[in-house]
């Protein structure tokens, strides 16, 4: 199993973007999350900020897109008038495919497990937490406030969940969707990697 690319999904404050990025320094390899951004600004022509906050999330603006697509009666070539978000997915899907092309390598997010579905070098893992341990890390982290670090925890994961099932027909956390589920507050972040790094380092191929 060596030489795989890794797919991290997480949920809000769980440290998939730090168990993602020290999975990639112990195997070393190339890790991707926030370097995606600036390859789908560039490949999309949208601003870095824009790519961020709607790179993984769905809202009240896709679903205005899609009924304006709607509105034209789904005339005419679709690029015309394709929602700017679905613009914005297969960006990052043509991103996605080409690292994955360049070999082995780590990438955070994006519904990489699913764009990268019909390789078989790939090994898909899906990082959870209990609400008490992602609210520490999150407010430890300088994200939110005590105040509203649940509410925003929530709210996050809701939006990468509707974003997934989406773009991918399939429930977000769902195990059967993923090779590998660790919960990062039972394990911590260290094992988390080493769990990892052994189930890529092991033999046979991933079931």
């Amino acid at each position: 199993m060596e030489g795989r690319i890794i797919t991290i999904s997480r949920q809000c404050g769980s440290g998939g973007h730090s168990i993602g990025s020290e999975l990639a320094k112990r195997l070393d390899v190339p890790f991707y999350d926030k370097e995606i951004i600036e390859m789908a600004a560039k490949e999309s022509g949208f601003h870095r900020e824009f790519v961020e906050e709607k790179g993984e999330h769905m809202n009240s603006s896709l679903l205005f897109n899609i009924a304006r697509y709607a509105s034209y009666g789904g005339r005419g070539r679709y690029e015309e008038y394709q929602p700017l978000q679905d613009q914005l997915y297969f960006a990052q899907v043509k991103v996605i495919k080409e690292l994955a092309g360049k070999g082995p390598c780590v990438i955070v997010g994006r519904c990489a497990d699913y764009v990268l579905r019909d390789r078989k070098d790939v090994l898909n893992v899906f990082i959870h937490a209990d609400m008490a341990f992602k609210k520490k890390r999150c407010m430890e982290r300088g994200q939110f406030s005590d105040e509203n670090a649940e509410d925003m925890i929530r709210r996050r994961d809701k939006l990468r969940a509707d974003h997934y099932r989406y773009y991918t027909d399939q429930k977000w956390g769902d195990s059967l969707n993923y090779h590998l589920c660790l919960d990062s507050g039972m394990f911590g972040i260290g094992k988390c990697v080493s769990m990892i790094e052994d189930a890529c380092k092991g033999p046979g191929s991933p079931s």
